[in-house]
């Protein structure tokens, strides 16, 4: 079974994506901030991790250089899933490491095939 953690401190984004991935056969774990991001990890090794940037305590992009620093996680795909629109975002996004960078809002049905391509690789 793969394993997707999502990352996102909006209520509503977290239980619509947590029910889709369970629905096609995910093993879903949740973190509302980048600081959970990184306990969850101390203890599971997600296939994938979808990270939102705007989070608090420590944002998206503290936590994936924090993520890309981990020798067991190096396999692991992330997929950043923002409001933030502007190229210069994303640009950064990208140059961190990130394998994807999907806007908000966004399709769902075409999240997880996007997704399932990137678990493909």
């Amino acid at each position: 079974m793969r394993k997707i953690l999502i990352a996102d401190d909006e209520h509503k984004i977290v239980m619509t994506l947590e029910y889709t991935f369970r629905k096609n056969g995910y093993e879903v774990f949740i973190a509302r901030d980048g600081s959970e991001v990184l306990e969850l990890l101390k203890e599971e090794t997600p296939d994938i991790i979808l990270l939102d940037i705007m989070m608090p305590n420590v944002d998206g992009y503290t936590t994936i250089q924090e993520i890309k620093k981990q020798e067991k996680l190096k396999e692991c795909k992330v997929v950043f899933l923002s409001a933030k629109t502007n190229p210069a975002d994303i640009e950064k996004g990208l140059s961190l490491g990130a394998d994807a960078y999907v806007t908000k809002p966004y399709s769902i049905k075409k999240l997880i095939q996007q997704i399932d391509e990137l678990l493909e690789t």
